[in-house]
């Protein structure tokens, strides 16, 4: 079909024409675990196909846009445990977006491996580089592979009923047939090629958006340069060079030439536009780096991670480096490694006291050193959980310097006794170990430390984070007086800005803590202190890093909401990236911008120590200033089924939630539309007032109401409320995952105004 692999040059290229005939290749899960697969591109140049060679028919297929990363060589931990079998040259990984196990390939030669890592990253990097038109084309085609079940290139009208149910729409036979018969120009009784592009219009047709137009439209066709002026000055509140900014928009988003000659824009171009990342809900210029990054570290919140081995549950799951590879490739900043001492001298990592898997602790290194800076520059923290005897953890203190070379920060970055912490820009590059410490850094720097000393119990001890909760408290007390632990010299010199100490109180901690010392929190001890003393925990907060994690209770890792923890200016809110829901929206949302590296500043108020600002009483601080936003839900489009049963249909509602200080956590939702999640239309206006606007995060939610049981998520969005664009926007949703699920949004208009 026309639309199909739309930009990609197939001829002449040797690795997707291979990709195309197919080949055999071993799927591998395990040491034991290898079977041979047909593996082939379809014709689509989007999807992948692969079946057993055995008889039969089942096949298996996966969409190239499922695909975030190919891996060549012996990069994942089943691929290293057959590297003897099979060298590295013919060994490659693909890599899934979201929570989506890998998939671990053997090739039957270096050069047909070569073919299929080079051939999946052209798929990758074409589809990355997609324009707006191509991505349209791309999903019109995808729907009619879908409903095309005959494969004769032609849909007739059954097919087209059957494709309308697999599209969430419940529409009448009548209209159903009456789009059909104008689609069919030639009146072959089926729709081809452009008949079917033809049909998906009349049935996207957007009421919602032509009202818009037309309002700004001086002659109901067109929107002029002036027009669309007014449009981005009224409406979407745009102040910058408007003039400049309206024709950017037309060259960018305009496909007809003959409007772009006379500098306006049609339907289709308007329509464009809403539908991109410029009108969008998340503000682009919030996308690159934009904040101060010269700050000291305690004033940047950081994505971080716990027990970042843990690919599953807390008790009996898998331990993997992917959970490493994986967190670090989300922005993630801060990672977990709890140490045990290992057969033949080699430490492990695992959660001790429980049948989770156990992973070598040099390999845990490896992924770090390997992946800590892909996606963002600034510095990674290692935070390690330290069980292991003296020998053991010579042999840690060995790894990480062998390992990671000059990316280890192994002493203070001028060699000086310091002041206060250095800034994300300064640890550009670097990895710091956030562990405990014999003495002090000023006596490491004079050289004032013996060989070997005694430590007290690491804070972040399971027994510790059990006692904290009060289970067998008497018990738990008596073990933690008598673990006291040896440190080894080499180790404890490792550590240097971030040393880890028990928490005794915040008046102790004013009198007697230093700069570089870090305490941790399980999420109820941080309650309690948040609850009796809020604006004493920002301003310890705006002095000191702060570690908060989830209780030991926390079996089957679910997350706490990090928002309470954020309200108190702590950095360190480690939550488990491998569980999906509210808890990583949330985070995902609030590291969405700043280039997603992993740091976002404080606001003015957490970060002066002179300020004292409790989340409790927003009202009192200075510059108090609180906002109304006012949400007009007008629209779903193309929401994703939720329920497989045949014939079911989404009846969709859009739940909007504010997460931020007490005052301001607040939900609200529209009325739920009944049989429609193809092109839902509420036009129902959300409104909340927000005291502390500079810590709100915004979450949308969309769910399939059902009267009686529990409703169905269907997909959620979240963004911190000052990187909203206001006017009409689209909102592109994103699955339980945080994945994208193109082409589903919602779309709002947008109003932030000062309560008077």
């Amino acid at each position: 079909m026309a639309f199909i692999g739309s930009g990609l040059r197939i001829q002449g290229d040797d690795n997707l024409q291979s990709m195309l005939v197919g080949t055999v290749m071993r799927k591998i899960k395990s040491r034991t675990w290898k079977k041979q697969r047909y593996f082939r591109l379809q014709d689509d140049c989007m999807t992948i196909w692969y079946k057993s060679k055995k008889a039969g028919n089942t096949h298996s297929t996966f969409s190239v846009s499922d695909v975030e990363a190919v891996r060549e060589g012996h990069q994942s931990e089943v691929l290293l445990s057959i590297a003897d079998e099979f060298p590295a040259d013919r060994c490659f990984t693909l890599v899934f977006r979201g929570r989506r196990g890998n998939l671990d390939l053997v090739a039957e030669s270096a050069e047909e491996a070569q073919s299929w890592i080079s051939g999946m990253r052209k798929l990758i990097e074409n589809l990355e580089n997609m324009g707006e038109r191509e991505k349209l084309d791309q999903w019109i085609g995808d729907w009619f592979k879908k409903a095309d079940k005959n494969n004769d290139g032609r849909m007739n009208f059954k097919e087209v009923r059957d494709l309308l149910k697999m599209m969430n729409v419940d529409m009448n036979e009548h209209h159903a047939h009456h789009l059909f018969t104008m689609a069919d120009k030639s009146q072959s009784g089926a729709l081809e090629d452009d008949e079917f592009v033809l049909f998906y219009k009349m049935l996207t047709q957007r009421e919602d958006v032509m009202r818009v137009f037309q309002e700004f439209s001086a002659d109901g066709q067109k929107l002029s340069q002036a027009d669309l002026e007014d449009f981005l000055k009224e409406e979407q509140l745009e102040g910058d060079d408007i003039q400049q900014h309206a024709k950017q928009l037309i060259e960018r988003y305009e496909p007809s030439d003959t409007a772009k000659l006379l500098n306006a824009m049609t339907f289709d171009g308007f329509l464009m536009y809403l539908g991109s990342a410029e009108g969008s809900i998340f503000n682009p210029q919030r996308q690159a780096v934009f904040q101060d990054m010269t700050q000291p570290l305690c004033h940047y919140f950081i994505s971080s991670s716990h027990n970042t081995y843990l690919m599953e549950d807390q008790l009996r799951g898998q331990s993997s480096v992917e959970g490493y590879i994986r967190a670090l490739n989300r922005g993630c900043r801060c990672v977990e490694v709890d140490c045990w001492d290992g057969a033949s001298g080699e430490p492990i990592v695992y959660h001790g006291h429980t049948f989770t898997s156990k992973i070598l602790f040099k390999d845990v290194v490896n992924a770090v050193g390997n992946y800590a800076f892909k996606i963002s520059e600034y510095p990674v923290i290692l935070s390690i959980e330290n069980h292991c005897s003296v020998e053991q953890q010579r042999v840690m203190a060995q790894h990480l310097k062998q390992i990671l070379g000059d990316k280890l920060l192994k002493s203070t970055l001028d060699g000086k006794a310091p002041i206060g912490l250095p800034s994300p820009e300064d640890l550009k590059g670097k990895i710091l170990l956030k562990a405990k410490k014999i003495g002090g850094l000023e006596e490491s720097i004079n050289g004032m430390v013996e060989d070997s000393l005694t430590g007290e119990v690491s804070d972040e001890d399971e027994v510790a984070e059990i006692d904290e909760d009060n289970l067998h408290h008497e018990n738990v007390r008596r073990r933690n007086k008598k673990s006291k632990q040896r440190l080894s010299k080499e180790l404890s010199d490792c550590v240097v800005y971030c040393k880890s100490v028990h928490f005794s109180s915040f008046k102790h901690s004013r009198i007697h803590s230093k700069f570089y010392e870090v305490a941790s929190f399980t999420e109820s001890k941080a309650r309690k202190q948040l609850r009796e003393a809020g604006a004493e925990f920002v301003h310890h907060n705006s002095r000191h890093l702060t570690r908060v994690y989830p209780s030991g209770f926390r079996t089957d890792s679910s997350n706490f909401n990090p928002q309470e923890m954020w309200n108190a200016g702590c950095q360190i809110v480690a939550l488990n990236f491998q569980t999906a829901g509210e808890g990583m929206d949330l985070n995902d949302g609030l590291f969405s911008q700043n280039h997603r590296c992993g740091y976002v500043l404080k606001p003015t108020f957490m970060r002066e120590v002179e300020k004292r600002f409790d989340p409790e009483t927003p009202q009192k601080r200075d510059g108090y200033q609180p906002l109304v936003l006012t949400i007009l839900v007008i629209s779903g489009q193309q929401l994703p089924k939720v329920n497989i049963k045949e014939g079911s249909i989404v009846d969709p509602l859009v739940r909007v939630e504010i997460h931020g200080v007490p005052m301001d956590q607040a939900k609200q939702e529209t009325r739920y539309i009944e049989n429609n999640g193809f092109n839902p239309v509420w036009y129902d206006t959300l409104r909340f007032t927000i005291h502390t606007p500079e810590l709100a995060m915004v979450r949308f939610v969309v769910e399939d109401y059902d009267k009686t049981s529990k409703n169905d998520f269907v997909g959620q969005y979240t963004l911190p409320l000052s990187c909203m664009q206001q006017g009409y926007r689209h909102i592109h949703l994103l699955s339980k995952d945080g994945t994208s699920i193109p082409p589903s949004s919602l779309f709002v208009h947008i109003r932030i105004t000062e309560l008077k």
